[in-house]
């Protein structure tokens, strides 16, 4: 096959990959017009569509997505296997992409990350905070950090981190207006503070478990956000109750600015797992990051 065909697939992935012919280019380190005349050119020769363009928006075609499936594996393959090669080296080096929540990337793979880093200067990390459940084949992630009970079967996890508890806690100033619900059916009657999650497509429902019996409760508010740094800046400031992760609060309630109320119901779950595809090998560098992640506890 002639080089520029090989050049052109590339150039062909990363523009389906990224939806955009803007971020594609700059992956590429080529202008957008030379990247349009080299998917033009490859259309031509293969006398097909691959790509359907709009003023918003660009997607593979039939023709495009089965060239995906196809060659995609393939050149994937390949970079694997070119990044192993750095086992031969010294030291690891190559770059490490991972999808992963607000609260994991914070509390368990940046102090990871951090204390690894400086030993190894070639080693590159990149993490991208986002709630929904991504496909880390699809978007080219080396690994993502979920919830056990959230990785999909066919993936290989590794637990990060012990099992979670969650809490709902309120401020002292907030409790002086208000008595604490006894039960998470008075949740209804609080100004609750909502989080909304993509993957949820919607408020995300307060869940509990005692005895058995699990129980999801939808809370109204005057405020919702989608970071935890804000919920906890919110309910510290007394407008409302919040449902936060117990490690993120503990501290908060130990000083005794906030009052952790219905701990019964709030039951141990799944701590987080880092978890990669087992279609391609894993890279010295992902390996050293996963083995500095490993809980064992």
């Amino acid at each position: 096959m002639p080089r520029e065909n090989l050049n052109d697939l590339l150039a062909f992935l990363a523009v389906a990959r990224e939806r955009s012919f803007t971020r594609a280019a700059a992956q590429l380190g080529v202008s957008q017009s030379a990247l349009s005349h080299t998917i033009r050119g490859l259309e031509e020769r293969l006398g097909l569509r691959l790509l359907t363009r709009t003023t918003r928006s660009v997607a593979p075609t039939e023709a495009g997505e089965r060239l995906i499936l196809s060659i995609g594996p393939r050149f994937e393959e390949i970079e694997a296997e070119l990044a192993a090669l750095s086992a031969l080296r010294d030291k690891p080096a190559g770059t490490v992409r991972i999808t992963a929540g607000e609260h994991s990337a914070d509390t368990i793979l940046w102090p990871a990350v951090a204390k690894l880093l400086p030993d190894y200067p070639d080693i590159r990390v990149e993490i991208i905070v986002d709630y929904t459940l991504t496909d880390i084949v699809a978007e080219r992630y080396d690994a993502g950090v979920r919830l056990g009970e959230q990785v999909a079967k066919d993936m290989i996890a590794v637990r990060i981190g012990p099992d979670m508890r969650m809490a709902v806690v309120g401020s002292p100033a907030y409790f002086a207006r208000r008595p604490p619900p006894r039960t998470p059916q008075e949740l209804t009657a609080h100004n609750c503070i909502n989080m909304r999650l993509p993957t949820y497509g919607g408020l995300y429902a307060w869940e509990f478990e005692r005895d058995g019996r699990e129980l999801k409760v939808r809370v109204e508010g005057q405020l919702v956000f989608n970071t935890g740094a804000l919920r906890l800046n919110a309910v510290l400031d007394g407008l409302g109750l919040a449902y936060m992760p117990e490690d993120q609060v503990r501290e908060h309630v130990a000083a005794g600015r906030l009052v952790h109320v219905l701990e019964e119901w709030c039951a141990p779950f799944p701590g987080y797992h880092l978890y990669y595809t087992s279609r391609r090998q894993c890279s010295p560098a992902l390996s050293l990051l996963i083995d500095a992640l490993r809980y064992r506890g």
